[in-house]
């Protein structure tokens, strides 16, 4: 049963109730057969969510289809432009173009970690892309996209556990034609894209597409003292090419062989500062300009950054696949169909990890410092047939997959005064207030020097230069074996059962080094509880004369605080010259059973159960802990298992898809009840990513969709959703991170997520498109299309920090053109995000600037955020022979 808010519970029940009112209502004026010969209509467009083609009508699936010309009209080039288009999508990304997520019904994997698998699953033209961001770029000539929400693990690649993009470009065909494009924009945008196709003989067709596509960036940059020299951010610069060959030898065989490359280098991803805190003085104070970090009060969608050092990203990925299909008639009525893809997609980024103009941490753009590389082979076999009664398919699914990253980290000269400054006044601070009963003070000039006399090394010799270089080499075979069978057991009663075996095997080679020897970190370890002491002598006169007791308190406090901060995971002696070896394997059921019932050829409902599941892995981030062990709370001890477990959904759909205006009018809609077991949360808390498996996280709602080609109106076309859901995490989530606690003790970091609505997950969002097409003149003929897309307020942080609350808001995209009626030309006005809406994408801690508590306020904590595009306009012209 679903449960939802009681403020809800009436208009959820009311929308579905009205809808199965109006399908008995309708049920009952059933209309005749649809003949072998429909008109085109809206009723008749088809989806392959099933491995064949069905009418979408048809299938007992919560579905969003889109078509060529929608996509072409609202500007739709890639996956993240999608989600204007689907109500219940998220796309965000991070500090690279390389780093992006979807989410569905506000359920999604954050995506920082590529250690993680995705919980959205992208297939492009059958072949499954290991993580979204890999999915994401220039996809040429599109034929339809797919949003296919909940567990679609049955049919699709690898297991996903949220949902599936399924991505179609368009085949070649027999007929000779070139097509063009030149766009250009604000932001000095410019794009110029070509493709052509043609036949080759009686049984061969091919195809070939190529764009490039620049542009500024709109993110302007203070670089302080540089060497950044870039003084915008989010830039664009990219090309890519597309090639498809297709071989017809006869008519029960074909091979369509595809091969893409994209390459982007580019700038991106600086952030601004949300909320200014306490550090932001210290950080103007060692930068050496004056003025480092944005200052309190300043408007963050003034879109200036501070960064003194490059975001230089340079992406490339490219892949080869064949597609084989063999009708086997003759043999019984089944086609085989193999897929073979290899793929090779790898990202260089730098970074400015404290996103400020002062050089205090930093990662160079470079393949020995930053790396980030898939290599993936994959083959998927199916045989699909069907009887009278039965479409039945069995297949066989094979993924071989090797990960290769580098990640390191710079302390630059502006760290150890940063550092030293801010930790040194903390805790001289708070000793001021232990030591007032005792009648003693401590001396708190110069702060800085403090952490040097407990390391007992000269000031600014701490902390120098290449801190971490770790490299990481993952290995991940997925083996699955799946079927799916829909048994016609009456004219009217459908019902289908998926199953799916899958394998997962995992092996991790990590080796951990700090090439500057973290020389703070080690001489501090070397005697941790004596040099703090000797340390407090200095500066406390008087010190040594108290009892043993209140100096061991004391010490108990201070050196576990200062020891914290002297071995940062970049700057922890204790990793240098660590090689770690780990190894997973799941053997694991997935699967669905659905019963749909068409009352007539216009009316469907259908009921769902599904298994779905995510595998598990390791967390791809040096990870220490109090005890080593990744469930530990704060601590210095590495950890060596960094595993996590499999994630897995049982999901609950109630759905109906109705037709109206004789196949022109769509109604849909489905009551949905996911609940997520382990689910696995990555999230920043300021100097390290962490990966912690949450028992249960529960998604319910509605989701509604309507289509609609009015018959009065010729031209027209409507299309609308409508999704609520209420995402939320359990109430009980066991450890430290997740416990509250009064004050004066601190609350774990992630003490906000028990019981709370998930970040990223609105409970409402609905999107909208209207397109009107007529002709006008005796040759020539108008297109305009306006859409929209709104959220209602969510949080954009994975801790649920009141600071990175995004309120409600709409994006708006429109485009008009006027062109020859036969297609050959066209020209178009187009604007995305026309009213300049100012959102963010994702909100996070400043690193090592949120230092104060993690309650809400706290005045020495900073909290940046990585803005949406403003707004976008400019024309195309289009050309087609």
């Amino acid at each position: 049963m679903i449960v939802v808010k009681p403020k809800h519970k009436v208009l959820t029940l009311a929308v579905f109730s009205a809808l199965c009112a109006v399908q008995g209502a309708h049920a009952q004026q059933a209309s005749a057969p649809v003949a072998d010969e429909e008109p085109t209509t809206l009723a008749t467009m088809t989806v392959t969510a099933q491995k064949r083609e069905e009418r979408a009508q048809d299938v007992p699936i919560s579905i969003t289809a889109v078509s060529e010309q929608l996509l072409q009209d609202t500007g739709v080039r890639d996956v993240k432009d999608l989600q204007v288009l689907v109500s219940g999508l998220t796309v965000t990304s991070t500090q690279s173009e390389a780093i992006t997520t979807a989410r569905i019904r506000g359920v999604g994997t954050v995506g920082d970690n590529v250690g993680l698998e995705s919980s959205v699953g992208i297939v492009i033209d059958g072949v499954y892309r290991p993580r979204n961001s890999v999915g994401f770029g220039d996809l040429g000539q599109l034929e339809r996209i797919e949003v296919l929400k909940g567990p679609q693990g049955t049919v699709f690649g690898k297991n996903t556990s949220a949902g599936v993009i399924n991505v179609v470009t368009r085949r070649p065909s027999y007929s000779q034609s070139a097509e063009g494009e030149i766009s250009v924009g604000n932001y000095g945008a410019l794009g110029v894209a070509g493709s052509y196709n043609d036949a080759l003989g009686d049984n061969a067709a091919f195809s070939i597409y190529a764009a490039k596509r620049k542009r500024d960036g709109w993110m302007d940059v203070v670089t302080g003292n540089g060497p950044r020299q870039e003084r915008d951010d989010y830039d664009q610069n990219f090309h890519t090419m597309r090639a498809k060959l297709l071989l017809e030898p006869s008519d029960t065989f074909e091979v369509l062989l595809s091969a893409d490359f994209t390459s982007r280098e580019e700038n991106c991803c600086t952030a601004v500062q949300t909320t200014v805190g306490g550090t932001a003085p210290v950080i103007n104070a060692v930068s050496g300009i004056g003025k480092a970090i944005a200052a309190p009060g300043d408007d963050p969608f003034d879109r200036v950054a501070y960064s003194n050092r490059p975001t230089t990203q340079d992406i490339k990925d490219k892949g080869v696949s064949a597609e084989v299909n063999w009708d086997l008639s003759a043999l019984g009525g089944a086609t085989l169909t193999s897929i073979t893809a290899s793929r090779d997609w790898q990202a260089i980024n730098g970074l400015d990890y404290d996103f400020s103009a002062a050089d205090i941490l930093y990662r160079n753009p470079s393949e020995d410092e930053s790396f980030t590389g898939f290599k993936t082979f994959s083959q998927e076999f199916r045989l699909t047939g069907s009887t009278e009664r039965v479409d039945w398919m069995f297949g066989v699914f094979y993924a071989d997959e090797d990960l290769d990253r580098t990640e390191t980290y710079r302390m630059g000269p502006a760290y150890e005064p940063y550092l030293s400054t801010l930790v040194g006044s903390m805790v001289l601070g708070g000793l001021a207030q232990q030591l007032a009963p005792f009648g003693l003070t401590v001396n708190q000039a110069n702060p800085a020097i403090f952490m040097s006399q407990v390391s007992g090394r000269p000031y600014g010799t701490n902390f120098t230069g290449l801190g971490a270089l770790d490299h990481y080499e993952q290995n991940a075979k997925s083996l699955a074996l799946f079927t799916n069978n829909t048994w016609h057991a009456t004219d009217a009663l459908d019902l289908t059962l998926g199953l799916r075996y899958t394998r997962e095997d995992k092996e991790l080679d990590s080796v951990y080094s700090n090439p500057n020897g973290s020389l703070g970190c080690a001489a501090t370890l070397a005697n941790p509880g004596g040099r703090v002491g000797a340390a407090l002598a200095a500066r406390i006169p008087g010190f040594s004369m108290l009892p043993a007791a209140n100096q061991a308190a004391i010490l108990n406090a201070v050196a576990p605080q200062v020891a914290g901060y002297m071995c940062l995971p970049w700057a922890n002696a204790l990793h240098h010259g660590r090689a770690t070896h780990q190894e997973r394997e799941e053997k694991e059921w997935s699967g669905t059973l659905k019963a749909a019932y068409r009352w007539n050829d216009n009316v469907m409902t259908y009921a769902s159960a599904a298994r779905g599941y995510k595998a598990g892995g390791f967390n791809l981030d040096r990870v220490q802990s109090s005890n080593g062990l990744s469930s530990g709370g704060a601590g210095i001890t590495p950890v060596n298992d960094t595993s996590f477990p499999g994630e897995f959904v049982d999901s609950y759909e109630l759905g109906a898809k109705t037709t109206w205006a004789d196949g022109n009018l769509l109604l849909n809609a489905t009551l949905f009840h996911q609940t997520y077991d382990n689910f696995q949360l990555n999230s920043f808390l300021g100097t390290s990513f962490v990966v912690r498996s949450i028992p249960e996280v529960v998604s319910q709602g509605l989701d509604a969709e309507i289509l609609w080609q009015p018959r009065g109106v010729q031209g027209l076309m409507l299309q609308a959703g409508l999704m609520y859901a209420d995402t939320k995490y359990g109430d009980t989530i066991p450890g430290a991170d997740f416990q509250d606690a009064a004050p004066p003790a601190s609350p774990g970091q992630l003490y906000k997520l028990p019981g709370a609505q998930m970040s990223f997950a609105p409970e409402w969002s609905g999107s909208a498109s209207a397109t009107y097409e007529w002709d006008f003149g005796s040759s020539l003929m108008g297109r305009f299309n306006v859409g929209a897309k709104y959220m209602s307020e969510y949080n954009t942080g994975s801790d649920l920090d009141a600071e990175k609350m995004q309120g409600s808001y709409t994006i708006f995209n429109a485009r008009f053109g006027i062109g020859a009626q036969d297609g050959r030309w066209m020209l178009e006005l187009w604007g995305q995000n026309l009213t300049d809406t100012e959102y963010v994408q994702v909100g996070f801690d400043g690193p090592l600037q949120a230092v104060g508590s993690s309650r809400p306020g706290d005045p020495m904590n900073t909290y940046n955020a990585f803005l949406g595009a403003p707004r976008m306009y400019g024309m195309t012209l289009r050309v087609r022979y």
